[in-house]
C-alpha cells in the first residue's frame, strides 16, 4: 500500500473487490508496515490510504477497522475490554497447532512476544482444507463476543473461539490477532494518529451514497497549500467531535453520511455519553499564576482531593456518573444517585455537571483524605452497606436542558449551575471560590483550602478564553497545590515496569522499582526514575511485591519498554498500575529515556529524589504522565528558576 497520500488510487490499492468484506489481511499488512517504519507522518499516510480504500469500496467496514486499529471493541464508558490472559491464548495455540504447553512457553522465553510465538507455531502447519480467510467485520464480531462472554464455561468457550480464529489466520495476521486479544498491539499506532488518518481520508476521498464515490482523490484538483489547510482543519474537526462525543459508534457513521462541516451538529455533548474532562496545567507559585493570567479576570477554586465525577441526567431521567477516564461509576455511588434527586430544580431536565467526589465525615462535617475514599468498593455497591460516605463538590455545568454550554464563559456556566441546583448539606456542595487577583488574598485562600482538607487551588479564567475545552490540559486552568514551592510543582503519574530485589531485612521483597512515563507517539513506556524502598514502609513494600509477584511478573522485556541497559531491573513488571510520585526536580539524564530526543538529542529526562505518594486507581497505564508533559515540567522548572536551558 502506497505511503504517499496524493499518489494513491483507493480502488487499485485495495486487495479486495467492490462491496466485498475487507480482509483482515489488509489491516495486518498495515500494522506490519507501521511496526517497521515508526515515523508518524508516514504512519498517518498509510492508515489514511487504507481508510480511503474502505470508503471507496466497503464503507460499512470502516467502523470495525477503526476499532481493530485502536484495539477496542466499544466506547470506554461501556466497560467492555478484551485483555485475554496469556494462559487462555496459550491453550488455544496448543489446540490450534498441536504444540505442547512447554514448547510454547519455551518459544515465548526466546521470542518475548506471544504473537510471534503463535506465528512460529503455525508456520509448520499445513491444512488439507484451508478455512475461509479472516475478515475485518467477522473478527471484530468475534472480539466483541469474547469481551461480552460471562457465566459458566467462559474459559473453554474463549479457547474455542480463539482456536478457530488462529486456524483461519495466516502470516502476520496471527501475530496481530494474538496481540489484539491481549489488548496491546504495540506497533506505535497511537489513537491520535488513527484520528488524523480518518480526517485525511474523508478529505481526500469524500464518502458518497454511490460507490465508488465520484471523487477518489481530491488532491488532484486542489491547490497544495489549500489542501494542507483542509487536512489540518479536518483533523481538528474530527478530534473536537470525538472529545465532545467519545464514541466511534457515532463518529464513524457521521463522517460517512455528512460533510465535516456538519460534524459538530451530529457529534456533540450528549447526556449519557461522558465527555473527556478539561485538565489544568501545574504552576509553582502565585507569581506564576499572575504572570500567566495577566490582564484577565480569573477565579480561585478549592482543589478537592477526591475523584472526578461527571454527572449526567439523560432524557429518560436516569442518572449516570462517570470517572475522569470515562468509566461508568454509577453502581459505585448509589447513595449519590439518590441524593442528586433532591438537589435539582424542578425546571431542570437533562444536564451534565462536572464535579469532584470526596469522602465525608458526617459528624464533623469535614472532608476526609483521599486514602479513605480509595477504600470504598468500586462496583455494585448497595446503598445500605455504604460505610464511606461521600459528598459532591460541583464546579461546572456543561449541558442544561438540551443545550451545550461549553462555548459559554465560565462565569455564565457557574451562574447557571447555582441557579438550577441547590446545595444539600452532606450530599452536594458548590466548590468554594474567590474572584480576586490580590496576591495576599490568594495566599490566604490557598491556606484556607488546605485547612479545609483540600490539595490547594484551581485558578480559572472567567470571561476571556474561558470556554470548557474537553480533553485539553489548558493554560486557562492552572493548579496551585499546597506543596508547590517545596518541590517540582506537581506530582507525576508513572507506571512501575521493573523491580529490584531488596537486601537485608527486605530480602524476598522488592527494594526499589523502575518507573516510566508513557510516550503517546511511539506508544512505549520510557524510564524516568528508580524509586528506592526508603520511601516505603516495610508493610507497603511487602504488599506491592506480593501484588506484582501474583501474576504480574514478566519473564522477558516487552518491546514497548524503552529502557537503557544500565538501569535494567532484576525482573520486568507487567505495566498494570499507575503510581503518583513527587520529586525534587528534573534533570537531563544519559541513563533514563523519558522524552528522549525532545530536549536533548541523545538524552532523556530523569526525576531527582522521587517519592511514592499513592496508587492512582482511576488511571490506566496509557493515561500516565506523557513524555510531552515531562518536557513541560522540565521547561517550566527551568523558566521558574531562571535557568537558560
Amino acid at each position: 500500500m502506497s505511503s504517499t497520500i496524493s499518489k494513491y488510487d483507493p480502488i487499485q490499492g485495495a486487495i479486495w473487490k467492490q462491496k466485498e468484506a475487507v480482509p483482515y489481511k489488509a489491516v495486518a499488512s498495515l500494522l506490519d508496515e507501521v511496526e517497521k517504519i515508526g515515523e508518524r507522518n508516514r504512519i498517518i499516510s498509510l492508515t489514511a490510504n487504507l481508510f480511503r480504500s474502505i470508503i471507496a469500496t466497503t464503507p460499512d467496514d470502516l467502523l470495525p477497522t477503526v476499532y481493530l486499529l485502536i484495539n477496542q471493541v466499544a466506547p470506554s464508558y461501556e466497560g467492555l475490554e478484551l485483555g485475554i490472559g496469556d494462559g487462555i491464548i496459550i491453550k488455544a495455540i496448543q489446540e490450534a497447532t498441536g504444540k505442547s504447553s512447554a514448547s510454547i512457553k519455551s518459544e515465548l522465553k526466546k521470542h518475548g512476544d506471544l504473537g510471534d510465538v503463535a506465528m512460529t507455531c503455525k508456520s509448520t502447519q499445513r491444512l488439507l482444507f484451508p478455512p475461509p480467510p479472516l475478515t475485518v467485520r467477522g473478527l471484530f464480531k468475534d472480539f466483541l463476543s469474547l469481551a461480552q462472554l460471562e457465566g459458566n464455561s467462559t474459559q473453554s468457550r474463549k479457547v474455542g473461539v480463539i482456536k478457530r480464529l488462529l486456524v483461519s489466520a495466516h502470516g502476520s495476521e496471527i501475530k496481530f490477532l494474538v496481540r489484539g486479544l491481549q489488548g496491546k498491539l504495540r506497533v506505535g499506532l497511537a489513537e491520535q494518529s488513527v484520528l488524523a488518518a480518518l480526517a485525511h481520508a474523508v478529505v481526500l476521498t469524500p464518502p458518497s451514497a454511490t460507490l465508488p464515490p465520484p471523487v477518489l482523490d481530491a488532491s488532484l484538483h486542489t491547490n497544495p497549500a489549500k489542501l494542507q489547510t483542509m487536512l489540518s482543519d479536518a483533523v481538528e474537526t474530527v478530534k473536537q467531535a470525538l472529545s465532545e462525543c467519545p464514541s466511534y459508534d457515532k463518529l464513524i457513521p457521521a463522517v460517512l453520511q455528512a460533510p465535516l462541516s456538519q460534524l459538530n451538529q451530529i457529534c456533540h455533548l450528549t447526556p449519557g455519553i461522558p465527555v473527556h474532562p478539561m485538565l489544568a496545567k501545574p504552576t509553582k507559585g502565585i507569581s506564576e499564576v499572575l504572570d500567566r493570567l495577566q490582564g484577565r479576570q480569573f477565579t480561585c477554586e478549592f482543589k478537592y482531593d477526591g475523584e472526578r465525577a461527571q454527572i449526567h441526567r439523560r432524557e429518560d431521567g436516569t442518572i449516570k456518573i462517570f470517572s475522569r477516564n470515562n468509566e461508568d461509576n454509577t453502581s459505585k455511588y448509589p447513595d449519590l444517585v439518590k441524593a442528586l434527586q433532591d438537589c435539582v430544580s424542578a425546571s431542570v431536565g437533562t444536564f451534565i455537571v462536572d464535579s469532584e467526589c470526596v469522602a465525608w465525615d458526617r459528624e464533623a462535617k469535614r472532608i476526609l483524605p483521599f486514602q479513605i475514599l480509595s477504600t470504598r468498593a468500586r462496583k455494585e455497591v448497595k446503598e445500605e452497606e455504604v460505610k464511606i460516605h461521600v459528598v459532591i463538590f460541583a464546579f461546572d455545568l456543561l449541558f442544561l436542558n438540551g443545550e451545550s454550554l461549553i462555548q459559554k464563559p465560565l462565569r455564565e456556566r457557574r451562574a447557571l449551575l447555582r441557579e438550577n441546583f441547590k446545595e444539600v448539606e452532606g450530599k452536594i456542595h458548590f466548590a468554594s471560590f474567590m474572584d480576586d487577583n490580590d496576591t495576599e488574598k490568594i495566599q490566604a485562600f490557598l491556606l484556607e483550602s488546605v485547612a479545609n482538607g483540600c490539595e490547594g487551588l484551581m485558578i480559572k479564567t472567567l470571561e476571556e478564553n474561558a470556554t470548557y475545552e474537553p480533553s485539553k490540559r489548558s493554560l486557562n486552568w492552572l493548579k496551585l497545590k499546597k506543596d508547590y514551592l517545596q518541590d517540582l510543582g506537581d506530582s507525576m503519574d508513572l507506571v512501575p515496569i521493573g523491580g529490584y530485589y531488596g537486601k537485608g531485612k527486605r530480602t524476598g521483597n522488592f527494594g526499589a522499582f523502575l518507573l516510566a512515563c508513557f510516550d503517546e507517539s511511539s506508544e512505549e513506556f520510557q524510564s524516568i526514575c528508580k524509586v528506592i524502598g526508603t520511601g516505603f514502609s516495610d508493610d507497603a513494600l511487602k504488599q506491592y511485591s506480593e501484588f506484582f509477584s501474583n501474576g504480574n511478573l514478566l519473564d522477558h522485556k516487552l518491546p514497548i519498554f524503552n529502557v537503557n541497559p544500565s538501569v535494567e531491573p532484576d525482573v520486568w513488571l507487567n505495566p498494570v498500575q499507575v503510581w503518583e510520585v513527587r520529586a525534587a526536580d528534573l534533570s537531563i539524564s544519559p541513563v533514563h529515556t523519558a522524552a528522549i530526543g525532545l530536549v536533548d538529542a541523545d538524552k532523556g529526562i530523569a526525576l531527582r529524589f522521587p517519592r511514592f505518594v499513592r496508587i492512582r486507581e482511576d488511571k490506566k497505564p496509557e493515561e500516565a504522565t506523557t513524555a510531552e508533559q515531562v518536557v513541560d515540567f522540565y521547561k517550566s522548572q527551568a523558566n521558574v528558576s531562571g535557568a537558560n536551558e
